[in-house]
Order: C-alpha cells, then structure tokens, then sequence
C-alpha cells in the first residue's frame, strides 16, 4: 500500500508512558507536592481575611495581591528564563518561596498587612518559576506525548489543590491555621529536591545581558505572540475568560458562606471536589485529548463551564453546590490542558519562557480585573454577580469558535505525523516542464498579492519557473538538503514538519493552494528546516533563489513572504533543529525581527 493511501495507525500511546522519563516523573511529584501546599495557604490566607474582615472585596483584595508583581516583574522574568539555567532558577524560587512562607506565622501577629506583603513578595517570586516550569515541559515530551503529559501535569498542578483545600478547610475549622503555612514551606523544599534531581540541556546562550537587550527581547516575545495567529487567537479569547475566572474564584467563598449558609469546612470541601472533577477530567483528556485538536476542546469546555456557573448561581443548598461544582472541575480539564498545548506546539524554545510570561502577565491583569469586581458583591446580590461570571465564559466558548487557528481536525494531525514519520527520502523531481501564462493566472487566483507584478516580473517569473506534479506520498523537500529553489502550490495538498535534535517528529502545519514552502533556505542560503510530503496529489511551480530575490524588490511580495518567514520561524526552534540543518542563527534572528512594510 502506498504512503497516500496508508491508514493512520491506529495503536495509541498509553497517558502513562510519559513516566517512564524520570525527567517528567521528577516534575510531576515536585508539582504534585507543591500544589497541595500552595492551595493550603491560598485558602488559609482568604479563611483568615474573611474572619477579620467579613468582604467579600478583602478576599479579592488577597487574590489580587497574587496577581499583582506579574505587572511589575512578569515580562522581565520570561527574559531571564529564556536566558539562563531554568532549572537553578526554579529551585532558587523554590527556596526563597519557602522561607517567605515559613515567617508567615510570625508576621502576621504583628497586622494583617504582613500576610498581604509576604503573598506579594511569593507571588513576585512565583513569576520566575511558572514561565521556566512550563517552558521544559517540551523539552521532557514527544509531540506526541505532549497532550498526556500537560494532562498529568494538570492533575499535579491542579487536581492535587483537592487535598490542599480539604485540609486547609479541615485545619482552619479543628486546629492552629499556622500549620497550613509550615506544611506550604516543606513542600516548596521537597518540589526543589525534586528539580535540583532533573537533568537536561541549559539552554545555549550567545550575548551578555543588559537592560537593552532585557527590552529587546521582551518585544521580540510580544512580537511572537502577537504574529503568530493560532497565539493570538488565545490571547484574545483569554481576555474574558480570565476576567470571569477572577470574578468567580473571589465569589465563591462569600458565596458559600452566605447564599448557601456553609461552614468554612463545607467551603474547602466545596473546592476539594472542584479539583477531583478536574483529576478525573485530566485524566479522561490523556486518552481522548487527541481525537480533536486543541481550539474545539477548549470551546466545549468553556460552554460547558458557563452552563454549569448557571447552574452554580441558582443552587440552593451545599449539596447540590458540590455536584455542579465538581462537574465544572471535570469540564474545566480540556480548556486547561488546551490552552497549555496552544502555546508549547506554537512557540520556538528560546521563546518559551517570553511567551509563557506574556501569558501570566495577561493572566494576571485580567485576573486582578475580576477580582476587583467582586466587590460587587458587597452591593448586589452575590448570586446576580456569579450569573453574569459565567455569562461571560460562555461569550468566550462561542469566540472560540470563530478565531483563526484554534480549528484542526486530529484526525490530520495524526496522519501529517504519520506520513512525515515514513515518507521515503527525498528524490530529484524528474523534468517539470515550463510555467505558462494560465498556471501564473491561477496562482495569482490563488495568491491575490501576486497580482501585484508588474509585466517584467511577471515575465521573469515565467522563464524561471517550471512546473511539478508530486504523487500522494511524495517527499518534495527534505530537512537538511541544500536547495536554491521555492515552491508555490497551484493544487493539492502538502503537510510541513521536522525532526528535533532528540529525533522526534514535530508537526509544524498543513499547506493548500495557495500556500508556499522552502523560501528560508533559497533566500537564506542555508539547508532545509523542514521535511515537506505530498498528503495528495500536487501540481507545485518551483522558482529559484534569484528570481525570488528579484521579486522581493516588490513591496506587497517582500512583506508577504518576511511575515511568512516570521511565522514559520515562530513555530521552529534553532535550538531543536539538527546541526546540519540549522541556518545561521543569527540569520534567523534578523528573519524574525525584519520589519514588514506593507
């Protein structure tokens, strides 16, 4: 059977074969450790503030002192990740976390300002350890394996809180609250062993750092996200998702307390089952993540989310708080481990930790907003002001919907994996014959910018170009080969992907007529980044290096194809690629931060 018509294998690899790396074993146990503790002080510390104040704007206030120090040191952190040991900079942030945590009990005799100052101060810290956290997960996992692995990750990250607020709720009602804050510092310093322990690459670093390049490098990572489309759409989806979140999470102990007259007890537990759904959701996604891709699990999971707040807000009684809640816990589970999976497929590795930033950054503001606007609930009715949270998750679920790059199948991920993994070598494409006016006419039908030429640069690319057709199957270009020439697509369809430097495929994307591949290499000089297969038969016009470089004299076509460069290069890593593949990195460099004039 031929590779075009080869089915996609149907054998899956198991959600726990990740374990099997002690790497992400070592990971996972120091999260799982950490998290219990975190979610023991968080709820401790608003128990605390409740108690003293009896507002439910002071439990925002206290959420809003977790989120702040992203605001003044969030972007500057993703720098620093991105440019030195990531590793030595989670366990320092581990350990200074920890002796932060452990004066809690000491402090706060003294005015209930200290607990504010001390969270500030973990938070601020905590702003260098996510971004460099997330930004390994990558390098632990196959592509593959990367949906299981964010999955166990989440239940470590998030589905361990469940005995973090159960006990912090136990702790609170029967013993010393202080015991929440010593339990919080030892496990910051079982998560350090457990990092001090991983062993991988540091990432490679070739200038000295100065305030400029802190500032050049904070916009080269914005310039990322923003350039990038499938990030973009994110970022733009998160806007009132996480200003809902910070609405809802600050309402939910007022909520319980008075509209459904729970103990303090009833109310960890109520936030113990939230986290169960979401373990038995993680758990559910390591399996089944891969049978859509990432923008429709995130959709189903918001819509489902909205509708169970709905629910929430009309509950009468604890108990039927505890379905709906544990139910949200489990829908929460795909948006979460989505949107993780958006930005680690997305992003190049010595961006990771600017991008990421950029996220908690957001993440943080948008939380503060809604945190803030939970003092609402101080003058209407606290079931009013849930309502309109999860009124707000929904509008987020259904934006999903309609922005770019949150929409492919699994199904053609599967079998652009599958056709990059066993595709033959590349061989010569036999004699194409010339290019005609008509095959011209129907790229620029395809290609609108090319309508651009003027009647000499449409001529020339008439004698240069020569016409391919590639069978199903059909490897047209290989990573590594030296080559002077691009392509056009005139029909069919090709998927795009390399081998990383641990020899792992990477998926990078699907092309269509229209679309065109190989112009880094022909203009650069350097070998091939990417392997391109024919997924169905092509017909492609190939154009060599001189008549592109000619061409790129025009406007309209040089910014099409420096913002094309800039997005594929966003989307590859210098760092993944194999030696003899990799272009000149600081060619690349100029390629991703050439200004586009349109």
């Amino acid at each position: 059977m031929t590779i075009g018509s080869a089915a996609v294998p149907t054998g899956r690899i198991s959600p726990f074969a990740v374990f099997r790396k002690r790497n992400f074993t070592l990971m996972w146990s120091g999260q799982l450790v950490s998290t219990i503790g975190t979610a023991l002080t968080s709820l401790a510390a608003s128990i605390l503030v409740f108690r003293e104040t009896d507002s439910a704007f002071s439990v925002g206030l206290m959420l809003i002192a977790t989120a702040a120090p992203s605001l003044l040191v969030g972007l500057f952190a993703g720098v620093y990740v991105d440019r030195y040991d990531r590793r030595r900079i989670m366990i320092a942030a581990d350990l200074i976390r920890a002796v932060l945590v452990f004066m809690l009990p000491f402090l706060i005799p003294l005015g209930l300002a200290w607990l504010y100052i001390i969270v500030l101060l973990t938070s601020a810290v905590g702003q260098f350890f996510d971004p460099a956290h997330e930004a390994l997960l990558p390098e632990i996992a196959s592509d593959e394996e990367l949906a299981a692995a964010n999955s166990m990750m989440a239940i470590s990250s998030f589905g361990s809180t469940a005995i973090g607020f159960a006990a912090a709720g136990l702790i609170a009602s029967a013993a010393n609250i202080n015991w929440a804050f010593y339990l919080d510092a030892l496990t910051f310093l079982v998560s350090a062993v457990c990092i001090f322990l991983i062993r991988i690459k540091p990432l490679p670093v070739d200038e000295a750092t100065s305030t400029s390049s802190v500032l050049t490098n904070v916009r080269a990572g914005m310039k990322t996200l923003f350039d990038t489309p499938i990030l973009r759409s994110l970022f733009l989806v998160s806007i009132p998702m996480l200003v809902a979140f910070g609405l809802s999470n600050s309402l939910l102990l007022p909520f319980a307390l008075r509209a459904l007259q729970a103990t303090e007890f009833e109310y960890g537990i109520q936030e113990a089952l939230t986290s169960v759904g979401f373990v038995i959701g993680s758990l559910l996604m390591a399996s089944i993540f891969n049978r859509m891709r990432e923008g429709p699990w995130i959709a189903i999971s918001l819509i489902g989310m909205a509708l169970a707040g709905m629910a929430y807000s009309f509950s009468a009684s604890i108990g039927v708080a505890y379905v709906i809640l544990a139910i949200s816990g489990f829908l929460n589970a795909p948006a979460a481990i989505g949107r993780r999976l958006v930005i680690q497929r997305n992003t190049p590795r010595e961006m990771r930790g600017r991008v990421n930033s950029a996220f908690f950054v957001s993440r943080s503001v948008l939380f503060m907003l809604g945190m803030a606007a939970a003092g609402l609930a101080d003058v209407v009715d606290v079931r009013v002001v849930y309502f309109f949270a999860a009124v707000l998750v929904l509008f987020s679920g259904l934006w999903v919907l309609v922005l770019p790059g949150l929409r492919q199948e699994a199904a053609e991920w599967r079998r652009a994996i599958h056709l990059l993994r066993s595709a033959p070598a590349a061989a010569p494409m036999g004699i194409g014959r010339p290019a005609l006016p008509t095959d011209l006419d129907a790229l620029v039908g395809l290609l609108p910018t090319l309508g651009s030429l003027s009647s000499k640069e449409r001529q020339s690319l008439l004698i240069d170009g020569t016409i391919f057709e590639a069978d199903s199957g059909r490897t047209v270009v290989r990573q590594g080969e030296a080559s002077d020439a691009a392509y056009f697509i005139l029909s069919g369809k090709l998927v795009a992907g390399f081998v990383n430097s641990e020899g792992e495929d990477r998926y990078l994307s699907t092309m269509s007529p229209g679309d065109f591949f190989g112009e880094i290499a022909a203009l650069s000089g350097a070998q091939r980044t990417a392997n391109v297969v024919a997924e169905e038969a092509s017909t492609l016009l190939q154009v060599r290096a001189e008549t592109l470089r000619t061409l790129m004299s025009n406007p309209a076509l040089s910014a099409l194809f420096l913002s094309t460069m800039n997005e594929r290069l966003n989307r590859t890593t210098i760092n993944e690629l194999p030696r003899f593949a990799s272009p000149d990195p600081q060619m690349l460099r100029d390629l991703r931060t050439a200004p586009v004039e349109g």
